[in-house]
């Protein structure tokens, strides 16, 4: 959609409803029957709070960049507000916050229509301390390596992969690719030159998707073990490159980029978490709130 066709007063209302907290009362109304069906079977201390709650104090705490006590806090003073709201403990909201798992399907903005992703990977650091000295003892600290499918028709991350930062970027395609098709149809894959092996095309292939993937210089023009990369080779060598990105709409990757920007402009570019499994949580609790903030938008 262009500016000249963009209705302004709704996109604006959409941009303000994406700082509401919407505490819906089903919260407290089904409390009790949530709990007994989490509650049904469990070995050990049963639970006192139930997941939807934790899920609401997850994502305010990254919306806020709230500690865990500054939470419990900030909760405390919500409850004098929202009658029947009991407040957990600090240490509560941090065991069960790291134990949630967030489906980014939930978010997504339903269709049947076949979809076009963007794929691609950004570092980030795994907290936010220490920088100062880091840079004055030229101290290097690992970061992590988020990998990210978007479809670039809603703008909205339709599958997600976190890992260490010595693993390529094309080695996770597989990976993004069958996770995304367990929410939506995938008929092409736009990727840069990182996604650019034989393995990936032929996947690729396999799968009946179109891999529109920029192939890297001086590539040769022959099979070696994938037909696929070879018509891509010739294809690729025969157009001027920007003629070849318009004919394939190669521009619209800027989609996943831009999804990473506004996930580290919203959050931050760094994971508060300090076990590998939390920060792969916490990073799927935003990419799922980046969903919900793109989903009132359209």
């Amino acid at each position: 959609m262009s500016s000249d066709d963009r209705d302004w007063r709704r996109y604006n209302e959409a941009l303000v409803r994406r700082g509401e907290i919407n505490l819906d009362s089903s919260v407290i109304d089904e409390w009790q029957d949530e709990l007994r069906k989490a509650n049904d079977g469990k070995n050990g201390e049963p639970y006192h709070y139930p997941e939807s709650y934790m899920r609401l104090l997850a994502f305010i705490r990254l919306l806020f960049h709230l500690p865990y006590r500054q939470e419990e806090g900030f909760v405390t003073f919500l409850s004098k507000h929202v009658e029947g709201l009991r407040v957990p403990d600090y240490s509560t909201i941090d065991r069960r916050v790291n134990r949630l798992e967030v489906s980014l399907e939930d978010s997504l903005i339903k269709s049947n229509a076949p979809v076009s992703i963007a794929v691609d990977a950004s570092g980030i650091k795994v907290h936010n301390s220490g920088d100062w000295i880091r840079h004055v003892w030229k101290v290097k600290r690992g970061y992590l390596k988020i990998h990210f499918a978007v479809d670039i028709k809603t703008k909205q991350v339709v599958s997600m992969d976190v890992s260490s930062e010595k693993v390529h970027d094309g080695k996770r395609l597989k990976r993004l690719v069958n996770r995304a098709e367990e929410s939506v149809r995938v008929k092409r894959v736009l990727g840069d030159g990182a996604y650019d092996s034989r393995a990936n095309f032929n996947f690729l292939s396999d799968r009946h998707i179109k891999p529109v993937i920029r192939i890297r210089k001086g590539s040769v023009p022959k099979s070696r073990g994938s037909q696929a990369r070879k018509l891509a080779v010739i294809e690729q060598q025969a157009f001027k490159p920007k003629a070849w990105s318009r004919i394939h709409r190669f521009g619209f990757r800027w989609r996943v980029e831009g999804a990473f920007s506004c996930i580290k402009r919203i959050f931050g570019e760094y994971v508060t978490a300090k076990k590998f499994v939390n920060m792969a949580r916490e990073m799927a609790i935003k990419a799922s709130i980046y969903n919900g903030f793109i989903a009132a938008t359209q």
